[in-house]
């Protein structure tokens, strides 16, 4: 590991294959996206990781996109015992009942026009930047609405695969 390397850069780049699937699973539901990942290992830094994060997700077919996007749980209703979910949709939790209330209805409409979750960034945002988004993105064609999602999903890719890297602790899964 060089000094400028994140500790789990090492960590990752030397795990069997079989770990290394799994935590990249964790970060992003895509197969075609952990198989590109895993063919480029090992990585000289961090920064060639995101590199090809960012080329695995844009070259993602439709299908690959659907099966990213339904590992995602709806904004407003994060995972049960998923950490990453709960900590990406903080916003979302102190919002008040009736926003809250607005928003799965919009999921719901959202899912009903575009046939799956509305995927948004949603690390640092409040419940009212996450709930205008959804209403500006419902008058999308489902052209431009895939690539917002593409878009997104490459953010959150990004800040689940730094926090990854920057796992200190030793022995455990990457």
């Amino acid at each position: 590991m060089t000094p400028s390397s994140p500790p789990g850069l090492t960590r990752f780049n030397t795990a069997e294959d079989g770990a290394a699937r799994a935590a990249l699973h964790a970060i992003c539901g895509s197969r075609a996206w952990a198989d590109a990942l895993l063919a480029r290992r090992p990585y000289p830094a961090a920064e060639a990781l995101l590199a090809a994060s960012d080329a695995a997700t844009a070259a993602l077919s439709a299908d690959a996109l659907a099966e990213a996007m339904a590992a995602h749980p709806p904004i407003g209703s994060p995972e049960p015992g998923d950490p990453a979910s709960a900590r990406e949709q903080r916003g979302m939790a102190q919002a008040p009942s009736a926003l809250r209330a607005e928003m799965l209805e919009l999921n719901l409409a959202y899912q009903q026009k575009f046939g799956h979750v509305f995927l948004i960034c949603a690390t640092g945002l409040d419940a009212t930047r996450m709930l205008d988004a959804i209403r500006h993105r419902l008058g999308n064609t489902p052209e431009r609405e895939r690539e917002n999602v593409r878009t997104e999903l490459g953010k959150i890719n990004r800040i689940r695969l730094a926090r990854l890297l920057e796992t200190p602790q030793e022995g455990t899964r990457p």
